[in-house]
């Protein structure tokens, strides 16, 4: 699955749409460079699977383009020592970049038909546990979580997510309407104070799900694990 071909466009991609606008952590670097993004992607987009865009990747949502998935893991200052959280599995792209760069990932997936694609696509990871529930509910089973990351955009940051995040822990949210007012924040908990970082304008399919559940409300579909 991996021939010459997209070793070549992965290289390129990397070079041209990466390290050239300022992706500099050495690790998400090389992870880019490992990681088949082409297998993550429908065979009708693969040839496109290295290009600086968002691809769809079915059930209306996309994979993000890779400069966003770089900026994203970088702002998250991953050492290898960490258990991290993603809302959000997608494309599942993210997640295996997440699983060559952290100790632990769980990654939380609404839509069933992406969750049971991806138990086999991400089978041979053995440091990632994946559910099928609601994303507004976070994973509280294995909170506190050392980092979060979430690749589709709520109208504002959950509290749920800030409950689950261990202090002096580090998110990556995208947050706002559909369409280009939104914003990626990193966002950084000590003690009881908040601290958000502007980083750019984005546009991220909306995040689903029963939003009242961080209050209490809703039922998440049940959680299944599977590497």
């Amino acid at each position: 699955m991996d021939n010459e071909k997209y070793r070549f466009l992965r290289e390129k991609m990397v070079e041209e749409q990466i390290i050239s606008r300022g992706i500099s952590d050495k690790r998400v670097i090389e992870a880019l460079r490992k990681v088949p993004r082409h297998i993550f992607v429908d065979k009708e987009y693969r040839d496109m699977a290295y290009e600086d865009r968002p691809l769809p990747i079915g059930a209306g949502q996309t994979i993000s383009q890779p400069y966003i998935v770089a900026l994203m893991t970088e702002s998250l200052e991953l050492t290898g020592k960490e258990k991290v959280l993603e809302i959000g599995t997608g494309s599942g792209y993210q997640v295996a970049i997440l699983a060559e760069l952290a100790k632990e990932v769980y990654t939380v997936e609404i839509i069933t038909s992406l969750y049971e694609r991806n138990k086999k696509l991400l089978s041979g990871y053995k440091n990632i546990k994946m559910s099928n529930h609601n994303g507004f509910l976070g994973w509280k089973e294995y909170a506190p979580y050392d980092r979060i990351i979430v690749t589709a955009a709520p109208d504002h940051i959950p509290q749920t997510f800030i409950e689950q995040l261990k202090d002096g822990g580090i998110m990556v949210i995208p947050v706002g309407p559909p369409g280009w007012n939104q914003v990626l924040y990193k966002v950084i908990k000590r003690s009881n104070n908040i601290k958000k970082i502007s980083l750019c304008d984005v546009a991220f399919v909306p995040m689903t799900g029963n939003q009242y559940a961080e209050n209490g409300g809703g039922n998440d579909k049940g959680i299944g694990e599977g590497n």
